[in-house]
């Protein structure tokens, strides 16, 4: 991971998230002389030549190639999970999502290349989020007031994956292959991504890629089940044996006892995509088709269960709870990108984006369809970039989503998203000022509930920067942004299992605010690079899940209510050398993150995460890599009402990297082992940390070329 003073050039907000066309000649070589991937954006990875530099987005961190094949993972939320500042929801290893400063679900916009996932993973944390980082180029990860470039989702942060899909230069020789190969002995996984370009003459370059993955049970250190959860089963247990009820007495023993591995949590996930470039002098254009596949299973709690109710008068069954649930995912997604060049006026270039998506989503019990999501979305974004420090931009989505079945907690809604934004930069003296704002019209309604709400959302950001001579750049950040509700929050009424909870809307919720006040400081100085932030967020109407002391289905009815709420905290990174010498070094990677979140009344945000430490040891010479990190989460007992605490835990972890061939870094071999000393280890961000712990020790393989 490397820390740097991105310059807007290497952002996705302002360019749609389009890179920069390169011709044949600069994508051939890279400056040691060996060839260039043609995806390889280097220090830049997306371009906006408007604006120099962007820093009311403080907390900036690119993973590269060497990264994600180290944190590879079949879910973004665990490849990003060392990130300072991100978590994961991590429910099971089908399906986990980021989670950036604390906010996750509705604050948190999930990007390929600029525009929007198109799934429904932020409806639930049971739901996985369609990438496949087999495939991907680059990650960024951007914490602060990201809302006014990509709309109002993203009030928490955004993470914008870079893919393939869509060619952007001309490969050297005419034909450019990556590949990717893993597996691991935790989950059994069995994995493999592959990626070709083919140049069609000098303007014209074809893109297929692919990828499988599939993994069986998590293998975990011990018991499945807290202590505590234990007690109470096997509590039950006693109590059921008691009353003469063997069978059942006898199923809670079992999932009480059960050791060593997660049952239900095998997957299965493959990908198919393909696309076309066309570059024309200083102006390309591109369109891609994909498909996304998978069916993983949902680990179930062994205290609740699937629930379902009866309707009224109809006679009542007995739920078995031996029915497993999984899950059917597929996607087909359509993308089209243009960059065009305007020459020397007003504005110098003008670029769009736009992607389609039908994506269908399917919950079964054993065999037997339980209930299917529908979702249909179009977005587009178009961008001015003038030929001094500025941009406008504009943009446009419709998403329509139905879900039908026993478990439908949300009805059939349309949310339709309209934004202009503009971002300016002005140097005065030694300080560089940053402005951007933004105003989107929100509209969602439910035809089948006959309920329609409108929104006018307003949000703003303005930063001083000073930059030094030699790369360092401290700042600060004043923002407010806006969100409106989502359709969930709006018109959730039934059972929702990935949370075992009944959750009630409430269709009158307001727009949420935020002020925020962010310090910063990163850049480079020497061989050290380093980045830190402190910042606080103000909610107005904050919207969260409230208990109440009622029940529904057997399940404890919560709803969605709004209070003041307001969040603190720090994160920050440090690389350094220790050792130098020649054809060897050492050198230290550390990082660290914080957040308290609390609401207006005194009571905690549930799912915060705790403080973590990250402490690493590099030693590098000839072709050999070789890292030893220690990763440490604390205790969380600053914790919501019905939430438990979370014990802490220190996982160990090493690696070893060799590139084989002599002169070339074009092929990396890679083994490892992840929580050496077998330990468990629960994330208190998780719905399922009471019976689903992280896995236990891992021994992994990974081959990662290109050429």
């Amino acid at each position: 991971m490397k820390l740097r003073n991105l310059s807007l050039c290497t952002l996705p907000l302002m360019a749609l998230a389009l890179p920069q066309t390169l011709s044949a000649q600069e994508a051939e070589t890279t400056e040691e002389g060996q060839p260039k991937d043609p995806h390889d954006r280097g220090e830049i990875l997306v371009t906006a030549e408007g604006l120099e530099q962007l820093d009311f987005i403080a907390g900036q961190t690119t993973l590269g190639p060497d990264e994600i094949q180290r944190n590879l993972n079949g879910q973004l939320g665990e490849v990003l999970a060392k990130v300072p500042g991100v978590s994961a929801t991590s429910f099971g290893p089908g399906a986990s999502r980021p989670i950036l400063r604390g906010q996750d679900g509705e604050r948190v916009r999930i990007l390929i290349d600029g525009l929007g996932t198109a799934d429904v993973a932020n409806t639930s944390a049971d739901h996985a989020t369609t990438i496949d980082p087999l495939t991907v180029d680059r990650i960024e990860v951007l914490r602060g007031p990201a809302a006014l470039l990509y709309g109002s989702q993203a009030i928490g942060g955004v993470v914008n994956v870079i893919d393939k899909r869509i060619p952007i230069a001309v490969p050297e020789n005419g034909i450019h292959v990556d590949a990717l190969l893993a597996g691991d002995t935790a989950s059994d996984l069995r994995s493999g991504g592959i990626s070709l370009d083919a140049g069609l003459g000098d303007s014209f370059v074809v893109h297929v890629d692919g990828s499988y993955r599939e993994t069986g049970n998590l293998e975990i250190p011990g018991f499945q089940v807290t202590d505590a959860l234990r007690t109470d089963l096997l509590g039950d247990a006693a109590e059921e044996e008691e009353e003469g009820e063997l069978e059942e007495a006898e199923e809670l023993r079992e999932a009480a006892n059960q050791f060593g591995f997660v049952p239900n949590t095998s997957t299965e996930t493959y990908t198919f995509n393909g696309g076309i470039g066309v570059i024309l002098g200083e102006s390309s254009f591109g369109a891609s088709a994909g498909y996304y596949d998978t069916f993983y299973g949902i680990p179930g709690n062994p205290e609740g269960g699937h629930h379902h109710g009866e309707e009224e008068g109809e006679e009542e069954e007995e739920e078995e709870g031996e029915e497993t649930v999984s899950i059917g995912l597929e996607q087909w997604r359509f993308d089209f990108r243009g960059d065009i060049a305007l020459g020397g006026g007003f504005f110098e270039r003008l670029k769009i984006r736009g992607g389609y998506s039908d994506y269908t989503h399917t919950e079964f019990e054993g065999t037997e369809v339980g209930t299917v999501f529908d979702t249909e979305t179009f977005e587009a974004r178009a961008e001015l970039i003038q030929s001094g420090s500025g941009v406008f931009g504009a943009q446009f989505t419709s998403r329509d989503f139905q879900a039908v079945g026993e478990e439908a907690f949300v009805a059939p809604n349309e949310t339709t998203q309209i934004g202009i934004f503009t971002a300016q930069e002005f140097d005065v003296g030694n300080v560089q000022i940053e402005g951007a704002a933004r105003y989107e019209n929100v509209s969602v309604d439910s035809d089948p509930l006959g309920l329609e709400r409108n929104f006018n959302l307003f949000s703003g950001a303005l930063s001083a920067v000073v930059g030094s001579e030699n790369d360092i750049r401290f700042g600060i950040t004043g923002s407010r942004s806006e969100r409106a509700p989502a359709g969930e929050e709006l018109f959730a009424n039934g059972p929702h299992i990935a949370t075992q909870t009944f959750e009630i809307g409430d269709p009158n919720l307001d727009v949420e605010s935020a002020w925020g006040l962010e310090t910063f400081i990163r850049g480079e100085t020497g061989d050290v690079s380093f980045g830190a932030s402190i910042y606080y967020q103000q909610f107005d109407n904050y919207i969260y899940l409230s208990p109440t002391d009622q029940e529904e289905d057997d399940l404890p009815v919560f709803v969605f209510l709004q209070d003041d709420a307001r969040f603190f905290g720090f994160e920050g990174e440090l690389m350094l050398p220790v050792v130098k010498q020649d054809g060897f070094t050492i050198s230290a990677d550390l990082r660290a993150s914080y957040v308290d979140a609390q609401i207006n009344d005194g009571s905690n945000v549930p799912r915060i995460p705790p403080l973590s430490l990250l402490g690493a040891v590099i030693a590098e010479t000839g072709p050999f890599e070789a890292r030893a990190e220690v990763q440490h989460f604390g205790k969380q007992d600053d914790v919501a009402e019905f939430e438990t605490e979370t014990a802490a835990f220190t996982f160990v972890n090493a690696a070893i990297a060799w590139r084989p061939l002599k002169n070339r870094d074009n092929v990396t071999v890679l083994l490892q082992a992840d929580n050496i000393f077998d330990v468990e280890g629960r994330r208190h961000t998780s719905f399922t940390k009471e019976f689903l712990p992280l896995a236990g020790r891992n021994f992994k393989v990974s081959v990662r070329t290109s050429f």
